[in-house]
Parts: structure tokens; sequence; C-alpha cells
């Protein structure tokens, strides 16, 4: 080594120097990747719960509704023309095509809402499952099969109709088949998603992308192999449109059915190419960099033998730069920061980017003060929007306004998800506000009121979180916070001075 020309030594010292860096910013960026494709797989098995649970909620509603018309008096008493009527009403909620048929144990049709004449009606289809209501005296929930009446893939409900404690008819209602497509395109979170239903055999009932070409069959080999296996589970499929997925099915255990979703795997592999991309380009211009200078230090060294001592100083002085930028550009590339301190950041900016949203869309003209509240919460009100109420008049906000309340709401609903009344599963929060005008310049206070929740201890010192609601309250909006944690519950006080929307 020490044989070698200077500049060659030079060369070797700076490139030994600077590609461990690059390699170490590579390994993190497939960290990373791994980190975010882990949340990734996550969020895809939280939309999958929160998918069912709608889905069980539009099914429970249709079996209520189906018990109350078994309970009417003109079906207890076998008067199917008066039925007819009630079974109507019952039908229009839903729009055209759905059905109510009425058989005896046998299969046999009594009625049909598409037709009084009830003497031409075929034998029921899928006698399997009217056997099953007589024998079960419960409400069933049927796979996909060929209707008798229309011909069609229908789905149904069915309840039994009790007389003198004996079921004496089977009750049963045959949705739309398009309710239950119209309930996968608005739970799909966004264009990229594939989001499927299915039966208890695996066969697809409502699907995006390309509905049409799926209804009907079954899912994709990869899936059918593994939602049999457990209730719910999160796995790496191909859809049926031949897509790598990451994907997550959970199981109703009220029907049967099955929710799964999945988003792509080349949306979750692209930000890792673009980050070693990124870090490689950074690191060959400072390599390149690093060499142009050590052969032009090494030039000027041969020169002069009394400058060696300051050109090797001067040498070291600029690698020492060159790692100093590498640790700032790796850190501000690669987040070291802890993965709940990422997620905290994130909710902030995404709160301030939902303000920027409505008022963008508000030409900055303002916004008013229940959208910049609505907009905050909407992550907290998507399964359980009764356990968070609203409450007071309409407020017109100035663009400032608007920003600085919507990351103090968001602070304080973080606070009530993690340690208050949003944490289980019988909390409950009213947000209040009023404006008060006994002043040269009127004043807004909400009052957020917390019950229901975890018993409530005052926390030893204060979060980064709080912090930030008190000095915005205080050094931006010109008011104060104040948090009282009482017995049952804590109450979040804020008070700012108002300016005119403009």
């Amino acid at each position: 080594m020490s044989k070698l020309p200077l500049p060659v030594r030079l060369a070797l010292l700076v490139a030994g120097t600077t590609l461990p860096m690059i390699v170490f910013a590579v390994g993190i960026a497939v960290y990373n990747y791994r980190q975010d494709r882990s949340d990734a797989t996550r969020r895809v098995l939280e939309n999958v719960r929160s998918m069912r649970l709608v889905l069980d909620s539009e099914v429970q509603r249709m079996t209520g509704g189906l018990q109350v018309l078994a309970l009417t008096n003109s079906l207890r008493n076998d008067d199917f023309p008066n039925f007819r009527r009630i079974a109507l009403g019952f039908l229009d909620q839903y729009g055209k095509g759905g059905l109510v048929l009425i058989s005896d144990r046998k299969g046999r049709l009594l009625f049909s809402s598409a037709t009084e004449d009830a003497a031409s009606l075929p034998p029921r289809g899928n006698l399997a499952i009217v056997e099953k209501v007589f024998a079960t005296r419960a409400p069933q929930y049927s796979d996909l099969f060929t209707g008798a009446i229309n011909g069609r893939q229908v789905l149904t409900v069915e309840v039994p109709v009790v007389r003198n404690g004996e079921v004496i008819y089977d009750l049963c209602f045959s949705p739309p088949v398009g309710i239950f497509q119209e309930l996968v395109e608005k739970q799909r979170p966004d264009l990229q998603w594939t989001v499927s239903l299915l039966d208890t055999t695996g066969t697809v009932f409502a699907r995006v992308p390309n509905p049409g070409e799926t209804f009907g069959k079954r899912a994709s080999p990869s899936l059918y192999t593994e939602m049999f296996r457990a209730p719910e589970a999160a796995l790496s499929t191909v859809s049926l449109d031949g897509v790598a997925l990451a994907s997550a099915y959970t199981r109703s255990r009220l029907t049967g059915w099955t929710v799964a979703a999945g988003v792509p795997e080349s949306s979750l592999i692209a930000p890792l190419w673009r980050n070693i991309a990124i870090t490689s380009l950074i690191g060959g211009v400072l390599l390149l960099i690093g060499l142009t200078f050590a052969v032009r230090m090494a030039t000027t060294i041969a020169r002069g033998e009394m400058l060696h001592d300051l050109l090797i100083e001067e040498l070291n002085h600029r690698v020492k730069n060159t790692l100093a930028l590498m640790q700032a550009i790796a850190v501000q590339t690669f987040r070291s920061a802890s993965r709940d301190e990422r997620t905290k950041f994130e909710g902030r900016l995404g709160a301030l980017a939902e303000a920027h949203n409505l008022l963008s869309q508000e030409k900055w003209a303002g916004s008013e003060l229940k959208e910049v509240i609505t907009r905050v919460l909407q992550p907290f009100l998507l399964n359980s929007p009764e356990r968070i109420r609203l409450d007071g008049p309409a407020v017109p906000l100035s663009p400032r306004l608007a920003v600085v309340l919507s990351m103090i709401v968001h602070e304080i609903a973080t606070n009530a998800a993690k340690y208050g009344a949003l944490c289980n599963e019988t909390g409950r929060v009213t947000l209040e506000w009023e404006v008060i005008a006994d002043a040269p310049k009127p004043r807004l206070r909400l009052i957020w009121t917390e019950i229901g929740g975890p018993p409530v201890t005052e926390p030893v010192r204060r979060g980064f979180g709080s912090r930030l609601i008190e000095r915005s309250a205080r050094d931006q909006l010109g008011g104060e916070a104040t948090v009282d944690f009482l017995p049952r519950g804590v109450v979040c006080t804020v008070i700012c001075k108002l300016d005119e929307a403009r």
C-alpha cells in the first residue's frame, strides 16, 4: 500500500470511507422497506376487519327487518294479500331487484313479492337452507345459488316464522346483489386496492376491480388455499387479475362470508428502489467529488513537500465534512426516529394536510368550524361515529385559525384514542363550542368532555402533544388551553380569539 502512488492512495482512502456509507444507507432503505411493508400489511388487515363490521351491520339490518315481518299478524294468520303490502314496503328501502319469498318445510312456495299468482310458483331453490331454518329455528345466510323465480345467482337471508312455538314458514329475502357491490366500492380505500366479498365456498359475489368478470368465480388459488385454514390472516397472494398482492382476509362469524383485500406488491417496493437510487446517486456524486478532490490534493502535494502536512490536514477536514454530510442525509432521508414517533408525526402532518385541503377547496377564503373538526376526527369516526357528538353554532374561521385548531383537536383526539374515552368500547366524547361576545373581540370556547373511558390519572409529566396544545393556544391563537383530569373523564377547554374569515 505504501508503495502505491500518492494519488492512488488518496483515492483508495476516499473510496474506503464513502462506499461503506453508501452500503449502510442502502441497508437502512431495505430495513425501512421491510418496516413499511409490515405496516402496510397491518393496515390491510385493519381495513378488512372494518369492512367486515360494515358488512355484518348491513346483514343484521336485513335480518332485523325480516324478523319484524315474521312477527306480523297477517303472516301468522296466513293473510298473504295483506302481508304483500307490508313486504313491498320492506323492499322499497332496498331498491329494485329485491325479492321476498315464503315457503313451507317441503320447499313449496306459498308467497312471492314478484307475483300474486301463488299457484304458478315453482318449487323453492336451495332446499338445504330451508331445512336448516326449520331445524335450527334461527336466521340463516346462503351462499350464491340460482334463484327459482328469476333464474339469477342470488344470496338470501332467511328467518323462521313461528306460531304457537312451532316453525311454520321460512321467510326468505333475496337482496339486490348490487347492494354488496356498492358496499365494496364505498369501503375501498383507494383505486390501487383489490377488495372481494366471498361466500362460505370461496365464491366471489362482489369485487373491485372488474366485478363483472369475476362475479360467481372462485377466489384465486393462492387465497382459496389459505382462507379455510384460519378465520383471519395476512398473506401474499396473486389476484384473479394476475396481480401480486400483499393481502389479508377475515371471516364473518355471523354469515360465514369472507372479506379479502390487498394492495399491489409493486406499490410497496417502488419506494425501496427510489430510495436506493437516490442513495446511490448521492453517494456516487460524493464519491466523485472526493476522488476529484483527492487527485487535486495529491497533485498539489507533489509540487511541494513543504505543504505536505498542511494539505493532509485539509484533506482530512474535507473528508470529515463529507462524512458529516452523508450522516445528515441519512438522518433526513431514512427516518431514524422510532415507529411511534413517526406515526405521531405522520398523524400531525395528516391533520395539517386535511386543514389545508379544506382551505384549498374554499380557495383560502376561510372555512366553517364544524367542517374543520369533522375532517380532523374522520379517522376516529369511521367505526363508531355515534361515540363522538359535536354540538355548536356555525362559526366561520380564518385560514390561520383553521390550521391551528385542526392541529389542537387532532392532538386531543389522539390522546383520547391512546389513553382516554376512545381507547375502549364504552367511552364517549362530546365536543361543544360557543362564541363568547362579552369582549371587544369575540372569542371561541371549545370544550372536549370524555366519559366512560378508563380510570383517569393525571400524568406525571406532560408530553410533546400537551405542550403543543398549550403553546398553540397561547402563542398562535392568543388564548389558553386547560386540561382537567376529573374522575368521570378528561375535560379539555380551549379559548381563543376569533379572526374574521377572509
